[in-house]
C-alpha cells in the first residue's frame, strides 16, 4: 500500500467522491444511502470554512481512495460543561481500495488529528454490527467497543439493525504512543 495523503477536497475531487459515495454496494450499511450531487459538492467545498468539520479526502498514489469525516461536537453533561471537546469520525472507502488498510489508516489519521491536532478529549465512531469490515477498522485503529444497541437503527432495505459505538479517550491515545 502506498502512502496515504489526507487533504481538503477540491472541485476536481467531487466527481470521484460522488461516484463511490452513492455506490449501492459501498452504501449497503449507510443510513444516508444517497447524497444529491449538488448537496455533496456544497458540503465538501464548505469544509475549509467550517469551525467544526474537518473532513478530508484520502489520496494514494495520486488517486482518491477514501473520504474521512471528523466533526467536533459537544459532549453531554450538566449546563456549563465544556464545549467542543469531543469528535465523531467516519470514513467511506472506494470499492477498489477495500481490504488494503485504507480504512484503518484513515481512522488512525482521524484519531491523530482529533487528539494531537485539535486537542479533543474523546472521539467516537458508530457502525452497524453486521458491517464487519467497519467494525474491524475501528478495532484495528485501537478504539474500544463501548455500546451495543440492539435493533436501534432503522434501514429502509435491511430493517432494524444493531448498532455499535466505539470510543477512545485522549489518555488512551497517549498511552498507545508510549
Amino acid at each position: 500500500m502506498g502512502t496515504l495523503l489526507f487533504r481538503e477536497a477540491t472541485e476536481a475531487d467531487i466527481e470521484v467522491l460522488q461516484s463511490f459515495r452513492n455506490d449501492p454496494d459501498v452504501n449497503r450499511f449507510m443510513v444516508r444511502t444517497y447524497v444529491d450531487p449538488d448537496d455533496l459538492r456544497r458540503e465538501w467545498l464548505a469544509v475549509p470554512d467550517s469551525a467544526t468539520d474537518y473532513s478530508c479526502v484520502v489520496e494514494r498514489d495520486g488517486q482518491v481512495v477514501a473520504m474521512g469525516f471528523l466533526d467536533i461536537v459537544d459532549g453531554s453533561g450538566q449546563p456549563g460543561h465544556p464545549t467542543g471537546t469531543d469528535g465523531v469520525i467516519g470514513y467511506i472507502v472506494h470499492p477498489e481500495a477495500t481490504g488494503q488498510g485504507v480504512g484503518s489508516g484513515t481512522a488512525r489519521a482521524l484519531l491523530q488529528a482529533g487528539f494531537d491536532g485539535l486537542g479533543l478529549r474523546r472521539v467516537t465512531a458508530g457502525a452497524n454490527l453486521d458491517n464487519v469490515a467497519s467494525v474491524r477498522v475501528l478495532e484495528q485503529a485501537g478504539m474500544r467497543r463501548e455500546r451495543h444497541a440492539v435493533k436501534a437503527l432503522w434501514h429502509r432495505e435491511l430493517g432494524w439493525l444493531d448498532e455499535v459505538e466505539y470510543a477512545m479517550l485522549d489518555d488512551e491515545w497517549l498511552a498507545r504512543a508510549l
